[in-house]
């Protein structure tokens, strides 16, 4: 089927991709920072699917790594088809006047510097073959800014504009390039924004359905799988009781 490469591959929409991918007859390229959690996943996938899996541990916000360990892959992993360039995370929900300067920093070094470091590496693969496809997982932040959202809300927006600017650099190439912004969804996002309190996170989703990562997952692959001339640009998908980034009928 191909190569397909997924950044922060060791939970959530990233896990997903990488088990609907696995299962479709992908080969994959799992990145993540937590060692045992790609050793472990790597295992799944090869078990469960037969999937040839390629782990790589480093972390998207540090260049020199990303250019050291993904850039020296092995020739024949270089041929990637697709890039889902998923890694990211919220920090903290704070008025902008009392956020933390570090959450700044790991949102935005995350975000959107992780992405592009990354998609430096991989798009000249692609521009090589004439042809690929990246996935930038974006968010309905990038589309409606929220209250105490500032800087997570920022960060999202630059991924929905280098997204834009992707495209149009890469018309070029053949490169297919489309931003997937997702609404409410249980994952480890909110225990993450929430630095560890499982209540908090778990409040976050009373009253309504969230998606869910495998629902993320999904509309990722369906991405993929279009004719070669058709490519969906900008895709924001929600629960059925959210409208955007601000409006949820919680009951």
């Amino acid at each position: 089927m191909g190569i397909v490469l997924i950044t922060g591959a060791t939970a959530g929409f990233g896990q997903a991709c990488a088990e609907t991918f696995a299962a479709k007859g992908f080969d994959v390229i799992i990145t993540g920072r937590r060692k045992d959690r790609l050793e472990a996943l790597q295992t799944q996938l090869t078990q469960e699917f037969g999937a040839n899996v390629l782990p790589l541990n480093f972390d998207v916000r540090d260049e020199k790594e990303v250019a050291a360990v993904l850039g020296n892959i092995p020739e024949e992993w270089k041929a990637v088809d697709i890039l889902v360039n998923n890694a990211g995370l919220a920090a903290g929900l704070s008025t902008i006047d009392e956020g933390s300067i570090s959450d700044w920093d790991a949102m935005i070094d995350t975000n959107v510097k992780g992405l592009l470091y990354v998609s430096r590496t991989v798009i000249p693969w692609m521009r090589a073959r004439t042809t690929g496809h990246i996935i930038n997982i974006g968010s309905t932040a990038a589309k409606h800014v929220y209250a105490k959202g500032n800087v997570y809300c920022a960060s999202k927006a630059a991924v929905d504009a280098i997204s834009q600017g992707m495209r149009i650099d890469l018309l070029p190439y053949r490169i297919k390039v489309t931003a997937v912004h997702p609404g409410a969804a249980e994952t480890e996002f909110s225990l993450v924004r929430f630095k560890g309190d499982e209540q908090k996170a778990k409040d976050v989703y009373n009253g309504f359905i969230p998606l869910s990562a495998q629902d993320v997952a999904d509309v990722v692959y369906y991405c993929t799988t279009l004719p070669p001339h058709v490519c969906i640009n900008d895709l924001v998908v929600t629960p059925l009781q959210q409208a955007n980034a601000y409006y949820i009928d919680k009951n």
